[in-house]
């Protein structure tokens, strides 16, 4: 195809979530970045361009929006209280969330420590955490 055809029908970088494709988008393996924003919301509209700028640089990762106005029950259910709020995943894994607009370098930053970790060595501190909450419950320790 030339260049000219493909131009046309380029595709977004970034995945519009709701209720029904949230799962689907989020258990993906590998990077899987969330954007929780609100179309009413001036940091959102001022992250909004650098969130897709940084995410044609990156077809490698999911580059997911999740418009808080719309999906009130799945904001509601990850106890978003502030927008924008960003969400790293690898691997399944909630590897950062915070609230608040970040400068282009910053989110190259944060998506390369993402891809830097040794997910063997998370998922090991994951089950280590596991067996140490099981362990204080059973003691009567909560």
């Amino acid at each position: 195809m030339d260049g000219a055809a493909t131009e046309g029908r380029k595709m977004k970088p970034t995945v519009d979530v709701t209720e029904a494709n949230f799962k689907e988008v989020v258990e993906k393996d590998g990077l899987v970045l969330v954007d929780w924003w609100a179309p009413w919301c001036g940091p959102c509209r001022s992250f909004g361009p650098t969130y897709e700028k940084v995410a044609g640089r990156h077809p490698d990762v999911t580059f997911a929006k999740v418009n808080t106005e719309d999906q009130q029950g799945l904001a509601g259910s990850f106890q978003i209280m502030s927008i924008p709020t960003l969400m790293i995943l690898r691997d399944k894994i909630l590897l950062f969330s915070q609230p608040g607009a970040l400068p282009e370098a910053a989110l190259e930053e944060l998506i390369q420590k993402a891809r830097d970790l040794d997910m063997d060595k998370v998922r090991a501190e994951i089950a280590a955490e596991e067996e140490k909450g099981k362990g204080q419950q059973q003691s009567g320790v909560a």
